[in-house]
């Protein structure tokens, strides 16, 4: 299962399109126990990768992600940004030089996770975007990650990720400052990672690999 770097202003469009669709509801949640400025943050780090998407569509993946990586860094701002510029940078240093399927991008996007995790000093259950992405990257080093609905299930374990994030007690970012009154309500960085990966999961499923 391999995608040509031709597919990213696709990809990056349907990103930004699911962002810029659900922006009002994921400001909800970020207003409600965050800062309730994420969606405005990624926004602007999408309209600059929107902007060089031609760019990266003639790069090889880990040049794309590099780039893509860095762009995050310098235009979103705040964790978000630091956090998702480390997973792509992450990736880029591990896919280079290979050439990627199904199991090496899951090796590649598990040392992009493993990176968040140390920039971001968290893990799995602190109420974060990590609550998606960990078991997303679980799922893809699995035995059972083969055929024909890789891309379907990883939409399902995104969207059992993003869920389970209602009943933690977030202990990062400014969620954490409310303890037990952050629980009942999901994380907006969670969120917005589960419509990415779902938008990137369509277009895929739409593509001959």
């Amino acid at each position: 299962m391999t995608y040509p770097t031709t597919l990213l202003p696709e990809l990056i469009a349907a990103v930004a399109d699911t962002i810029n669709q659900n922006a009002e509801a994921v400001t909800a949640l970020d207003q409600a126990i965050g800062d309730g400025d994420h969606v405005i943050n990624l926004q602007r780090g999408l309209q600059a990768l929107v902007a060089q998407k031609a760019e990266l569509s003639q790069l090889d993946w880990a040049a794309a992600w590099q780039k893509i990586g860095m762009t995050l860094m310098s235009t979103v701002g705040g964790a978000s940004g630091s956090l998702l510029g480390t997973l792509f940078v992450a990736m880029a240093k591990a896919a280079k030089g290979q050439t990627l399927d199904l199991k090496s991008f899951a090796a590649v996007f598990a040392q992009g996770v493993e990176a968040m995790k140390l920039r971001g000093k968290s893990d799995v259950g602190e109420k974060t975007m990590l609550d998606v992405l960990v078991p997303v990257a679980v799922y893809l080093q699995s035995e059972g990650c083969t055929g024909t609905e890789v891309l379907a299930q990883v939409q399902a374990v995104a969207l059992a990720g993003v869920e389970s994030t209602r009943e933690m007690v977030a202990t990062k970012g400014r969620a954490s400052f409310l303890e037990a009154r952050s629980l009942g309500h999901i994380d907006a960085g969670a969120k917005s990672c589960q419509l990415m990966i779902c938008a990137i999961s369509t277009v895929l499923s739409a593509t001959p690999a």
